[in-house]
This record gives C-alpha cells, sequence and structure tokens, in this order.
C-alpha cells in the first residue's frame, strides 16, 4: 500500500450548549467538535479489483462541521501521530445530515500491489474535526482495523 494510506485519512465532532437565564435571556457557550460512530473496514483487493479502506464518522458542532482529517497507519509503525501532523493529510467528504452534524466518509482504494507491500495487523485511524467556527478536535484512535497478510485472490486457476 503506497504511503496514501499514512499520509491520508477521517474524525470529527459535536457539542451544543445552551444556558437559559430567567426564562428570558438564553447564551449559547461555544464547544469543540465530536466524533461519533466512528468505524473503518477494509476490503482486500481480489481478482484484479482494488481493494478499499473505508473510514465513516458522524462529526458534530454547534457552528457546522467544516471538515474531517484522516490518516491510517499501521499500530506496529509505533507512528503515534500529532494534532498538527494531521492538518497536512487527506480530507474525508462530509455530507450535512442536520446543521451541526455531517456523516463523513473517507475511501481509499488500495491494489493488490499496495496490499503485499504494507505491514499486516492491528491499524488504527487518527481523526482532526474541524468546525465552521475554527474549533478542532484530535482523535488520536477514532478507529481500529485489522490489515490480513497477503492480499485475497480468488482468481479461477
Amino acid at each position: 500500500m503506497s504511503k496514501r494510506i499514512l499520509m491520508s485519512s477521517l474524525i470529527g465532532a459535536t457539542a451544543l450548549g445552551a444556558v437559559a437565564a430567567g426564562g428570558l435571556a438564553m447564551a449559547s457557550t461555544a464547544t469543540e467538535p465530536t466524533l461519533e460512530n466512528g468505524s473503518a473496514r477494509y476490503t482486500a483487493p481480489s481478482g484484479g479489483a482494488a481493494g478499499t479502506l473505508v473510514f465513516t464518522a458522524d462529526v458534530s458542532d454547534d457552528s457546522g462541521v467544516r471538515g474531517l482529517k484522516v490518516l491510517a497507519w499501521p499500530a506496529s509503525s509505533e507512528l503515534d501521530p500529532t494534532e498538527a501532523e494531521l492538518r497536512s493529510v487527506a480530507d474525508a467528504t462530509c455530507l450535512r445530515t442536520t446543521a451541526e452534524t455531517s456523516r463523513c466518509t473517507y475511501t481509499l482504494r488500495i491494489t493488490e500491489k499496495e496490499a503485499a507491500e504494507v505491514a499486516t495487523g492491528t491499524w488504527y485511524v487518527s481523526a482532526l474535526a474541524t468546525a465552521e467556527d475554527g474549533d478542532t478536535t484530535f482523535v488520536p484512535r477514532a478507529a481500529t482495523f485489522e490489515m490480513p497478510e497477503g492480499p485475497v485472490d480468488t482468481r479461477s486457476r
């Protein structure tokens, strides 16, 4: 798998705050974005067709969601990316589901050659969610998935 997986990827954020004062005044409290329902799924390439790594999460913030950055990395690398490092990785595609929440999905196509070159075993997905008001939330391990040993070849022999 190319460096695209190591230098790409998705996660998100939500929160709402409101305070009623004496029943007459209402003030909103700014919140950090939140990420919920994060999941990663790897499908190995087979029969000449590309495989995929798909990461999906629900990101929320009271100001709305600007975007989600995603990075997949093998646990064996001990990479442990930081929030600053995630600012320059790939973006997920985020579709608004409400004024404050978006469903964000990152999809990476993986060739058989790329799959044969990557570390097997446990992988993590780190994510950086950005709200419309500029607030961010970094989730170092938003999801975990297993990279199987070698690509699956289902072609007839």
